[in-house]
Order: structure tokens, then sequence, then C-alpha cells
């Protein structure tokens, strides 16, 4: 893979590598969040940002310092770019990623990758077989709060883990939000509820299994618009899940212990600038650990791009965004959806 990048050359004449990446459609993540974190990155050339809608693409292309590009397919055959970013509607993500995979580039991909388990599969069958690299943005997965969770729970500050439990609800979309729009893929299954689930799959690792879930319906729009599921793992430790798109905010996990709790706030869309805060709790009393502030888009974008560059086909095992992850997330995603109807 190493042979795809573009070298630019630093101050002192040494050579940089860089990923050139191209971008397919103008959404709001990507103008907020997203491509600023990769014009920022060193190790990444963004070259081109696609759109249906030649006014979007040059006000993206002057925003951003690229090019414009009416319609996708001309992005996707360009031989100057080496990886893809999709962040176009759920129900498109499919059809353009399997495109730009059958066209050799490299795909970061807004989730959910795919409508479906089976579709999921497919496209990291694809990837594997031709040596590319596919990710599926659960962003937050990146986030280093998470980490320090994770080094908590090792060292045993809470005993052992009995329970787990998370919530991802945001409040009521205007009925011309593309999560309201059923022919787009909306829903809060889709959308909300992947953060809560794949938070599970993060602390409690493998083969969880769906005990039972509820999943509501908005007859008039036409999508699901909350719910709640119960995961369990082989061992009887148990995930209670609640996400939702017409409910107050909220954005949290606990994991309850044998002789302790870890709480964590604001896990999964925190600002830049926010220093998180782990509380844990425990029978002598009660310790608030903040850390540094984080970017988890900066490290989404340069984890990719080093990912790439080093030639490696995968992220860190049990990192919770690896190709390994994306088709047992999306099956938990499936029963969800079939234990709720």
């Amino acid at each position: 893979m190493t042979d795809e990048a573009h070298d630019v050359r630093r101050p002192d004449g040494a050579p940089v590598r860089r990923l050139r990446l191209g971008v397919l459609g103008c959404a709001s993540i990507a103008r907020r969040r997203t491509l600023p974190a990769a014009v920022a990155d060193p190790s990444v050339e963004l070259v081109a940002v696609a759109s249906r809608d030649a006014h979007k693409a040059g006000q993206f292309a002057r925003l951003f310092g690229c090019e414009p590009v009416l319609g996708y397919e001309r992005l996707v055959e360009r031989r100057d770019i080496d990886a893809v970013y999709v962040p176009l509607p759920a129900a498109l993500h499919a059809h353009w990623i399997e495109a730009s995979l059958r066209a050799g580039k490299h795909v970061l991909a807004e989730k959910p990758l795919a409508m479906d388990a089976g579709t999921a599969a497919k496209l990291v069958s694809l990837a594997r077989s031709r040596g590319l690299l596919l990710v599926e943005n659960y962003m937050f997965t990146y986030h280093s709060q998470h980490e320090a969770v994770r080094r908590l729970l090792a060292d045993g500050a809470i005993g052992e883990l009995r329970a787990f439990s998370a919530a991802f609800t945001i409040p009521q979309l205007p009925p011309d939000d593309i999560r309201n729009q059923s022919g787009l893929g909306g829903g809060a299954l889709l959308d909300v509820a992947g953060y809560p689930i794949r938070a599970a799959e993060l602390f409690l690792g493998d083969g969880l299994r769906v005990a039972g879930s509820v999943v509501r319906h908005d007859a008039a729009l036409g999508v699901d618009t909350g719910g709640a599921a119960l995961l369990r793992t082989a061992a009887g430790v148990t995930a209670q899940l609640t996400f939702g798109m017409e409910n107050a905010y909220r954005s949290s996990y606990e994991l309850w212990g044998s002789t302790g709790r870890i709480s964590v706030h604001r896990a999964f869309t925190p600002p830049a600038e926010h220093r998180p805060v782990i509380r844990v709790e425990r029978p002598e009393g009660v310790e608030e650990i903040t850390l540094a502030a984080d970017d988890q888009f900066a490290r989404v974008v340069g984890t990719f791009a080093r990912s790439v560059l080093d030639g490696t086909d995968d992220v860190p095992p049990g990192s919770g965004h690896g190709m390994r992850d994306i088709e047992p997330h999306a099956r938990l995603v499936d029963a969800v959806r079939r234990n709720g109807s």
C-alpha cells in the first residue's frame, strides 16, 4: 500500500507520505468535523469532493482547498485518489462502498456500513479479497477515554464485571431530516442505536446475543424512532441499551462490577475541547478522574491514513473499529430489529 502514497517534503527536505483522499457527498458531519480533521492531518492530502450538485461541490471545495467533482462515479474512477470517505445517507452506503472498493480505493464510511448484515459481510469480504482497508466510522471508539476505562477494568478497579448499560438519545428531528426518511435508510436503529450496541461490544467482547428488544415506530414517517435492547454474554453478563430520536439528549454508559461502578457521560459525541470525567464508585468512596481533551475525529482520520500508508489491512484487534468488528455488529443490529418487531 505504501507505493500509493503521495510524497511531499518537510522543511528539512525529508519526505512525508500522504494519503490522497476523496470525499463522496457534502454531508454536515463531513463539513463540521471530519474534513477539518483531514486537512489538519499532515499524513492526508484532501484531493477532491464530489456531489451531484455542482454548486455544493464548489462550496465544499473552496472551504477545504480541494477540487470539486460533479458526480460520485467520476471521483471514484480518479487515479489520483487512494481512499474515499463516504458520509452519504445510509441507504447509499453499500453501493458506493462497493464501487470504491472495485475501483481499488480504501474506504472510510460513516455508519451504518450497510442496511443489513448480509450486505456488510459481502463488503468486508470484497475489501479483504482486494487487500483494501474498509472502516465503519463509529468515531467514539477512537476516543482515549474508553481506553482509560478499559485499563481501569483490567486493573480490577470495580472487581468482576457484572453488567453494562448505555444510552444514546437525541431530541426530535425535523420531518425532512434524512434520519426521518425511510427511503434514505433513516430510523433510530441504524443511527443512534449503533453507539450503545458498539459500546457493549467494546467492553463485553465477542459473542453477544440479543435476549430481547423493543423498537418503536412512527407510522407517519415510516421509520423507527427509538427503543431498547437487552444483550447478554455466554457467561451471563448483561447489557441494557436505550436509543431514541425523540428523547431528551443523553450520551452515557455505566459498568457495574462486583465491588464498584464506572460511569462515563458525553461518551459518544464529545466536542474536541471536552475534558472527560470518569466517575469510579467503590465502597471506600468516589473518585473522579479528569482526562485530557481528545479529538476523536482527528484520531479516526489519522488512524485510517496510517493504516493504509503502513500497509496494514486492519486496525488492532479488540479496538472496536476494525474490519473484524463490522459483521458481528451488523448481525446484532439485525437481531435487535427482528426481536423488536
